[in-house]
């Protein structure tokens, strides 16, 4: 019997933001619009970006909305 243990994890990074106007739902706390980067490993090799725009959270740091 053969098994296979694939090493893939995703990892999101804030690259930039800029305060936007609006509340989080959750908290309460103020929002910020982001440019966001997406990195997908595999055995810690990273083989695939992505970069999107979101909207998120100041203080808990949720997504409230994305564009990608």
């Amino acid at each position: 019997m053969v098994c296979f243990c694939f090493l893939v994890d995703q990892t999101r990074r804030v690259r930039r933001s800029k305060p936007a106007a609006g509340l989080c739902s959750r908290c309460g706390s103020g929002a910020s619009v982001a440019d966001m980067m997406t990195a997908t490993r595999f055995c810690y090799v990273p083989f695939y970006w992505r970069s999107w725009k979101a909207i998120i959270c100041t203080f808990c740091g949720a997504i409230l909305k994305s564009y990608r």
